[in-house]
């Protein structure tokens, strides 16, 4: 935590969505360091939710609560005095959305409208949404209703008239290593059990960081929002094969096991997934500033916007030549994941 993060957080009343969630605990923990006036956390996982509860017991300022997307009225209540709001609730996985879209639209898109509109009747000061790698050119619903919901949460600022009115922005990042919904977790259970490592092919390539990364780069992306973009954080890239290879070197002797006796085993792509991670697409790259660590996409339409000064601590000042893909990014080499793994403590 920087002194400028402190006196940006310092007296503001925080309302996180999906706070029992991979993102929302980490963002939790974070500002639960930092001198916020209050940090009001909503989800509808019941368990997690009273753990969560038991954890911050002795943080007087940290409430947790009940909540789903899809009640506007709670939503409403529970933005009453609320400066910022970090949108991390979603259906996020892409198998289950699949097979449930009406599901997907009711939390990811109807739910959003809900987020809006309880922010704008309680003149929240400021709304960031947590945005996917698989919102940029979707292949399934899942991404379909992400990229609504950057698109719902950008239209909002068409009504801002005037500095006091609310911001919106999104941040869209990929591969958060160690997560629940990350390839970590699973190749970590199969190593232990002594294989096999399921790949699904050899030559995919993912955008990586850590959870405080991702957190960290989360509250950054509010103090910076002017209205309307979507940042897209910096990140190195590993082939999926790579990360798979240096978790055996490292994992299979503390389970009793050799590396060279652990089977890896190419299982094949899944339906709608890609062997590459997009997180700026070309049609983005001509409206994109770049800055020290992001990429932050303009909106398509600012004509019909109030009149907003796009400018940025940390702008480097040139163009964006190429779109941000992680088969054309240089991937690290074994030995920098390696040391990025041990680093952030995942290994």
């Amino acid at each position: 935590m920087t002194d400028d993060q402190s006196t940006f957080w310092a007296d503001r009343s925080v309302l996180i969505t999906g706070v029992c969630g991979t993102v929302g605990s980490e963002l939790l923990r974070q500002l639960s360091a930092m001198p916020c006036a209050r940090v009001v956390g909503i989800d509808n996982n019941e368990s997690e939710l009273f753990f969560q509860s038991q954890h911050y017991a002795r943080h007087h300022n940290v409430r947790l609560f009940i909540g789903d997307l899809r009640d506007r009225e709670k939503l409403r209540r529970k933005m009453r005095g609320i400066d910022v709001v970090l949108h991390a609730a979603a259906l996020k996985h892409v198998i289950l959305c699949e097979e449930s879209p009406r599901d997907a639209v009711q939390t990811n898109v109807d739910g959003m409208i809900n987020v809006i509109d309880a922010a704008e009747i309680n003149n929240v000061e400021r709304v960031l949404f947590t945005s996917s790698d698989k919102a940029v050119n979707p292949t399934n619903v899942m991404g379909t209703t992400k990229l609504m919901g950057e698109r719902l949460i950008t239209a909002a600022n068409v009504y801002r008239r005037n500095a006091h009115d609310t911001i919106f922005a999104s941040t869209r990042f990929g591969n958060v290593l160690g997560s629940r919904g990350s390839v970590v977790p699973l190749f970590q259970r199969q190593i232990a059990a002594g294989g096999p490592v399921t790949l699904t092919d050899r030559t995919m390539t993912r955008f990586v960081m850590t959870l405080e990364e991702a957190a960290a780069l989360v509250l950054r992306s509010v103090e910076l929002a002017r209205g309307g973009e979507v940042f897209v954080t910096k990140m190195p890239v590993a082939r999926i094969e790579d990360l798979a290879a240096v978790l055996i070197d490292e994992l299979a002797p503390r389970h009793g096991l050799r590396p060279q006796d652990v089977v890896v085993e190419e299982i094949g792509v899944k339906a709608g997934e890609k062997l590459y991670e997009e997180l700026l697409n070309d049609e983005e790259v001509r409206r994109t500033l770049e800055l020290d660590d992001f990429f932050c996409v303009l909106p398509a339409f600012k004509s019909v916007y109030q009149q907003i000064e796009y400018s940025y601590e940390g702008y480097l000042g040139r163009e964006v030549a190429k779109p941000y893909n992680s088969a054309v990014e240089p991937a690290m080499s074994r030995d920098d994941l390696r040391e990025y793994l041990r680093r952030n403590k995942i290994v």
